[in-house]
């Protein structure tokens, strides 16, 4: 297996909504299977090439560009031959507003030409027809721009978008009840109008942030699992254990040994100090 991850940061002013662009080209003669946990992020993919989806929320699809909310199960991705695009991490704060007031719900993942949005469905052919990455980064910068700092764009309520801070700077270690009260409304309004804006209610919301530190931890490192548990919070190694086999479906040492095989280009550029983090 080839291949490249070229990152390159939003511009600073699309900063609150955009957490990183991620180019990426691979080719593989023998399928690629990669699992793609619960993150902190919302993965918008302007994919070139169909790519293999199944989990248990999404079932069976195939599709080149699609979109994952906020979620709390995991996917598995499939593909053979070639593989490029454009990987923008949004946070679920810039996906409700990209969207025009909506949020996905957990586990959900539909193809860009399900959102009855042409704009979006029709970027993917415009970018590969771009010649360069900074060519392409620059036109999904254009595109995200027009929608997100529209001053007419729908955004969450500002308690929401409080609460969402608070729950990622802390890792999700915030309990419900602290965010109500600092709201200024019930534990009730507050899940309901979170749920309906970010995806996910607060609680399990953060409970996602937390596994999406420990994940990064454990995929990205060789640090004890033990103490990767103690670093995020979790009571012992067995609690670390039971949250990735409920949210990614499999053992922490499994999940290290998954993404080990499935990024081998990355571990030699890691290797090397030269490496680019993958999604």
């Amino acid at each position: 297996m080839t291949g490249e991850f070229r990152p390159a940061p939003p511009p600073a002013v699309l900063r609150p909504f955009v957490l990183r662009y991620l180019g990426y080209r691979e080719e593989s003669a023998t399928p690629v299977l990669r699992r793609q946990a619960p993150a902190a992020g919302v993965a918008l993919v302007f994919g070139f090439h169909s790519l293999e989806l199944s989990g248990p929320a999404v079932g069976s699809t195939t599709t080149a560009a699609f979109v994952g909310g906020l979620s709390d199960t995991w996917v598995l991705t499939r593909f053979t031959g070639p593989q490029a695009g454009i990987q923008v991490d949004l946070t679920p704060v810039g996906l409700y507003t990209l969207l025009g007031g909506r949020a996905l719900p957990s586990g959900a993942v539909p193809a860009l030409d399900e959102l009855a949005d042409p704009v979006l469905a029709a970027l993917p052919e415009r970018l590969a027809a771009a010649p360069e990455w900074p060519a392409r980064f620059a036109l999904v910068s254009e595109v995200l721009a027009g929608r997100l700092l529209d001053v007419r764009a729908r955004r969450p309520a500002p308690e929401v978008v409080h609460a969402w801070r608070r729950l990622e700077v802390t890792g999700g270690r915030v309990p419900v009840s602290v965010l109500a009260a600092e709201t200024g409304w019930s534990r009730r309004h507050l899940q309901a109008r979170f749920s309906t804006q970010i995806g996910l209610g607060p609680r399990t919301a953060g409970r996602v942030l937390r596994f999406s530190r420990a994940s990064g931890l454990v995929a990205g490192s060789r640090v004890a699992l033990a103490e990767i548990a103690a670093t995020c919070g979790y009571v012992d190694q067995a609690h670390l254990s039971r949250e990735f086999r409920a949210l990614a479906g499999i053992s922490p040492g499994g999940f290290r040994t998954e993404w080990a095989a499935a990024f081998p280009f990355v571990q030699d550029e890691a290797a090397s100090g030269e490496q680019d983090q993958p999604a």
